[in-house]
Protein backbone atom coordinates (compact mmCIF):
# COMPACT_ATOMS: atom_id res chain seq x y z
CA UNK A 1 0.00 0.00 0.00
CA UNK A 2 1.25 3.29 -0.76
CA UNK A 3 1.97 6.30 2.02
CA UNK A 4 -0.50 7.66 3.42
CA UNK A 5 1.25 11.05 3.93
CA UNK A 6 -0.66 14.12 1.65
CA UNK A 7 1.26 15.37 -0.48
CA UNK A 8 0.65 18.95 0.29
CA UNK A 9 0.74 19.42 2.96
CA UNK A 10 2.35 38.06 26.39
CA UNK A 11 3.04 38.24 29.08
CA UNK A 12 0.21 39.56 31.58
CA UNK A 13 0.81 42.56 33.88
CA UNK A 14 -1.81 41.27 36.39
CA UNK A 15 -0.29 39.52 39.47
CA UNK A 16 -1.34 37.17 42.60
CA UNK A 17 -2.27 38.01 45.80
CA UNK A 18 0.98 36.56 46.66
CA UNK A 19 4.54 37.86 45.69
CA UNK A 20 5.61 38.34 42.27
CA UNK A 21 8.44 35.66 42.24
CA UNK A 22 8.46 32.07 44.49
CA UNK A 23 10.33 31.73 47.39
CA UNK A 24 14.32 31.04 47.27
CA UNK A 25 13.80 27.48 46.20
CA UNK A 26 13.13 28.53 43.03
CA UNK A 27 16.06 29.62 40.51
CA UNK A 28 15.03 32.99 38.78
CA UNK A 29 15.06 31.14 35.42
CA UNK A 30 12.21 29.03 36.17
CA UNK A 31 10.08 31.88 37.56
CA UNK A 32 9.36 34.86 34.61
CA UNK A 33 9.31 38.36 36.84
CA UNK A 34 5.82 39.39 34.61
CA UNK A 35 4.20 36.26 34.87
CA UNK A 36 0.94 35.73 37.10
CA UNK A 37 2.46 33.82 39.55
CA UNK A 38 0.16 30.97 39.60
CA UNK A 39 1.17 30.27 36.55
CA UNK A 40 4.69 30.27 37.47
CA UNK A 41 3.68 27.60 40.00
CA UNK A 42 2.17 25.16 37.17
CA UNK A 43 4.91 25.61 35.64
CA UNK A 44 7.22 24.58 38.19
CA UNK A 45 4.58 21.79 38.84
CA UNK A 46 4.69 20.72 34.93
CA UNK A 47 8.23 20.28 35.07
CA UNK A 48 8.10 17.72 37.58
CA UNK A 49 5.39 15.97 35.72
CA UNK A 50 7.97 15.46 33.00
CA UNK A 51 10.93 14.86 34.72
CA UNK A 52 8.93 11.74 36.38
CA UNK A 53 9.23 13.20 40.21
CA UNK A 54 5.09 12.09 40.28
CA UNK A 55 5.06 8.83 37.43
CA UNK A 56 1.15 8.87 35.52
CA UNK A 57 -1.04 7.57 37.69
CA UNK A 58 0.31 8.62 40.82
CA UNK A 59 -0.72 11.12 44.04
CA UNK A 60 0.88 14.69 43.94
CA UNK A 61 1.49 16.28 47.14
CA UNK A 62 -1.71 18.04 48.44
CA UNK A 63 -2.00 21.38 47.95
CA UNK A 64 -0.62 22.06 51.05
CA UNK A 65 2.64 20.50 50.53
CA UNK A 66 3.29 22.32 47.66
CA UNK A 67 2.29 25.38 48.78
CA UNK A 68 5.18 25.17 51.54
CA UNK A 69 7.25 23.60 48.74
CA UNK A 70 6.78 27.03 46.96
CA UNK A 71 6.82 29.31 49.52
CA UNK A 72 3.07 30.55 48.18
CA UNK A 73 -0.14 30.56 49.65
CA UNK A 74 -2.42 27.46 49.11
CA UNK A 75 -5.26 29.42 46.76
CA UNK A 76 -1.83 30.13 44.52
CA UNK A 77 -1.23 26.15 44.24
CA UNK A 78 -5.11 25.33 43.36
CA UNK A 79 -5.25 28.01 40.80
CA UNK A 80 -2.31 26.55 39.11
CA UNK A 81 -3.94 22.69 39.46
CA UNK A 82 -7.07 24.23 38.54
CA UNK A 83 -5.67 24.97 35.09
CA UNK A 84 -3.65 21.57 34.85
CA UNK A 85 -6.47 19.69 35.53
CA UNK A 86 -8.50 21.35 32.56
CA UNK A 87 -5.38 20.43 30.30
CA UNK A 88 -5.63 16.63 31.30
CA UNK A 89 -2.56 16.84 33.20
CA UNK A 90 -3.66 15.65 36.08
CA UNK A 91 -6.76 14.48 37.31
CA UNK A 92 -8.66 15.11 40.94
CA UNK A 93 -10.46 12.97 42.78
CA UNK A 94 -12.84 13.78 45.25
CA UNK A 95 -11.70 12.97 48.98
CA UNK A 96 -8.51 11.32 47.70
CA UNK A 97 -6.43 14.04 45.95
CA UNK A 98 -4.56 15.05 42.69
CA UNK A 99 -3.39 12.42 40.36
CA UNK A 100 -1.34 12.41 37.67
CA UNK A 101 -2.94 11.73 34.38
CA UNK A 102 -2.69 8.44 32.83
CA UNK A 103 -3.83 7.06 29.69
CA UNK A 104 -4.46 3.50 31.46
CA UNK A 105 -7.62 5.00 33.04
CA UNK A 106 -10.67 4.27 31.41
CA UNK A 107 -12.36 7.63 30.85
CA UNK A 108 -8.93 8.81 29.15
CA UNK A 109 -8.80 5.81 26.49
CA UNK A 110 -11.37 7.53 24.48
CA UNK A 111 -9.80 10.93 24.34
CA UNK A 112 -7.96 10.66 21.33
CA UNK A 113 -10.20 8.13 19.93
CA UNK A 114 -13.26 10.67 18.53
CA UNK A 115 -15.27 8.00 16.58
CA UNK A 116 -18.08 7.34 17.99
CA UNK A 117 -20.66 4.33 17.24
CA UNK A 118 -24.11 5.99 15.87
CA UNK A 119 -25.96 4.20 18.53
CA UNK A 120 -23.94 6.07 21.19
CA UNK A 121 -22.27 2.68 22.43
CA UNK A 122 -18.64 3.06 22.40
CA UNK A 123 -16.68 -0.51 22.19
CA UNK A 124 -12.89 -0.57 22.48
CA UNK A 125 -11.61 -1.31 18.81
CA UNK A 126 -9.90 -5.01 18.34
CA UNK A 127 -6.32 -4.00 16.65
CA UNK A 128 -4.54 -6.23 13.82
CA UNK A 129 -0.95 -4.61 13.05
CA UNK A 130 -0.31 -5.01 9.37
CA UNK A 131 3.46 -3.77 9.28
CA UNK A 132 6.12 -2.31 11.71
CA UNK A 133 9.55 -1.31 10.57
CA UNK A 134 12.41 1.18 11.06
CA UNK A 135 12.62 3.28 8.42
CA UNK A 136 14.37 6.68 7.29
CA UNK A 137 11.57 9.50 8.09
CA UNK A 138 10.32 10.97 4.56
CA UNK A 139 10.89 14.70 3.96
CA UNK A 140 7.39 15.64 5.13
CA UNK A 141 7.03 13.04 8.41
CA UNK A 142 10.71 14.73 9.50
CA UNK A 143 9.37 18.38 8.99
CA UNK A 144 5.79 17.75 10.55
CA UNK A 145 8.14 16.10 13.76
CA UNK A 146 10.59 18.25 13.59
CA UNK A 147 13.52 15.97 13.13
CA UNK A 148 16.00 15.84 10.38
CA UNK A 149 15.38 14.45 7.59
CA UNK A 150 16.69 10.73 6.93
CA UNK A 151 16.56 10.17 10.92
CA UNK A 152 15.37 7.02 11.71
CA UNK A 153 11.26 6.70 12.68
CA UNK A 154 9.19 3.46 13.78
CA UNK A 155 6.58 2.98 11.05
CA UNK A 156 3.11 1.17 12.25
CA UNK A 157 0.15 0.46 9.96
CA UNK A 158 -2.63 -1.36 11.76
CA UNK A 159 -6.28 -1.63 11.20
CA UNK A 160 -9.11 -0.93 13.71
CA UNK A 161 -12.62 -3.13 13.93
CA UNK A 162 -15.79 -2.46 15.73
CA UNK A 163 -17.84 -5.76 15.89
CA UNK A 164 -15.82 -7.79 13.67
CA UNK A 165 -16.34 -4.71 11.49
CA UNK A 166 -12.65 -3.25 10.10
CA UNK A 167 -13.77 0.87 10.40
CA UNK A 168 -9.74 2.63 10.75
CA UNK A 169 -7.10 1.98 8.20
CA UNK A 170 -4.29 3.99 10.61
CA UNK A 171 -0.57 4.68 9.57
CA UNK A 172 1.88 6.22 12.69
CA UNK A 173 5.67 7.68 12.61
CA UNK A 174 7.48 7.93 15.70
CA UNK A 175 10.61 8.88 16.26
CA UNK A 176 12.73 5.87 16.28
CA UNK A 177 15.18 7.72 19.18
CA UNK A 178 12.15 7.68 21.49
CA UNK A 179 10.85 4.57 20.84
CA UNK A 180 13.77 1.36 20.72
CA UNK A 181 12.62 -1.81 21.01
CA UNK A 182 8.62 -0.97 19.83
CA UNK A 183 8.42 -4.41 17.77
CA UNK A 184 5.00 -5.64 15.81
CA UNK A 185 5.75 -8.74 18.79
CA UNK A 186 5.32 -6.38 21.82
CA UNK A 187 2.36 -4.54 19.94
CA UNK A 188 0.34 -7.61 19.49
CA UNK A 189 0.88 -8.60 22.76
CA UNK A 190 0.12 -5.46 24.73
CA UNK A 191 -4.10 -5.49 24.95
CA UNK A 192 -4.84 -2.26 26.14
CA UNK A 193 -4.77 1.61 24.66
CA UNK A 194 -1.49 2.33 22.16
CA UNK A 195 -0.89 5.52 24.41
CA UNK A 196 -0.88 3.60 27.37
CA UNK A 197 2.42 1.61 25.58
CA UNK A 198 4.05 4.20 24.97
CA UNK A 199 3.47 5.75 28.28
CA UNK A 200 4.25 2.87 30.89
CA UNK A 201 7.30 1.41 28.42
CA UNK A 202 8.56 4.10 26.53
CA UNK A 203 8.05 7.33 29.16
CA UNK A 204 6.44 9.31 26.87
CA UNK A 205 2.86 10.87 27.69
CA UNK A 206 0.48 12.18 25.08
CA UNK A 207 -0.33 15.60 26.40
CA UNK A 208 -2.18 17.22 23.38
CA UNK A 209 -2.71 16.93 19.13
CA UNK A 210 -3.54 18.80 16.11
CA UNK A 211 -5.84 17.41 13.77
CA UNK A 212 -6.51 18.27 10.43
CA UNK A 213 -10.32 16.71 8.68
CA UNK A 214 -10.47 16.26 5.22
CA UNK A 215 -13.00 13.84 2.77
CA UNK A 216 -11.28 11.09 0.84
CA UNK A 217 -12.17 8.39 -1.51
CA UNK A 218 -10.97 5.02 -1.07
CA UNK A 219 -8.29 3.30 -3.29
CA UNK A 220 -7.64 -0.10 -4.53
CA UNK A 221 -4.87 -0.47 -1.50
CA UNK A 222 -7.40 1.45 1.22
CA UNK A 223 -10.62 -0.83 -0.18
CA UNK A 224 -8.72 -4.03 0.31
CA UNK A 225 -7.43 -3.43 4.20
CA UNK A 226 -10.74 -1.97 4.92
CA UNK A 227 -13.01 -4.54 2.84
CA UNK A 228 -14.82 -1.76 1.20
CA UNK A 229 -15.54 -0.59 -2.40
CA UNK A 230 -13.24 1.54 -4.08
CA UNK A 231 -14.23 4.90 -4.00
CA UNK A 232 -15.62 4.50 -1.11
CA UNK A 233 -16.16 7.84 1.00
CA UNK A 234 -13.66 8.28 4.22
CA UNK A 235 -12.73 10.28 6.27
CA UNK A 236 -9.10 11.46 6.66
CA UNK A 237 -7.83 12.35 10.11
CA UNK A 238 -4.44 13.26 10.63
CA UNK A 239 -2.71 14.26 13.96
CA UNK A 240 0.63 15.51 15.74
CA UNK A 241 0.24 14.44 18.92
CA UNK A 242 2.60 16.30 21.89
CA UNK A 243 4.61 15.28 24.82
CA UNK A 244 5.54 17.39 27.79
CA UNK A 245 7.54 20.93 26.06
CA UNK A 246 5.28 21.28 23.38
CA UNK A 247 7.51 18.43 21.36
CA UNK A 248 5.91 16.31 18.58
CA UNK A 249 6.15 12.72 19.67
CA UNK A 250 3.98 11.10 16.85
CA UNK A 251 2.64 11.58 13.24
CA UNK A 252 -0.42 9.75 12.99
CA UNK A 253 -3.19 9.59 9.49
CA UNK A 254 -6.14 7.69 10.25
CA UNK A 255 -8.69 6.69 7.42
CA UNK A 256 -12.07 6.26 9.02
CA UNK A 257 -15.43 4.28 7.78
CA UNK A 258 -17.90 6.50 8.85
CA UNK A 259 -20.88 4.17 7.97
CA UNK A 260 -21.85 3.64 11.45
CA UNK A 261 -19.82 5.82 12.87
CA UNK A 262 -19.31 9.78 13.28
CA UNK A 263 -16.57 12.00 14.31
CA UNK A 264 -17.23 13.90 17.88
CA UNK A 265 -15.66 16.81 19.13
CA UNK A 266 -16.41 19.25 21.95
CA UNK A 267 -15.91 22.70 21.81
CA UNK A 268 -15.79 25.22 24.63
Amino acid sequence: MRSMIPNNTSSSANYDADSSSVGESVAPSLAPTFSPLYQQIKGLITQSLQSGEWKPGELIPSEMELATRFKVSQGTVRKAIDELSAENLVVRRQGKGTFVATHHEAKSQFRFLRLVPDNGERNHPENRILEVKRVRAPAEVARRLEMKSGETVVFIKRVQSFGGVPTILEELWLPGVIFKGLTMERLNEYKGPMYALFESEFGTHMIRAEEELRAVNADQDIAQSLGIEVGQALLSVERISFTYGDKAVELRRGLYLTNAHHYRNELS
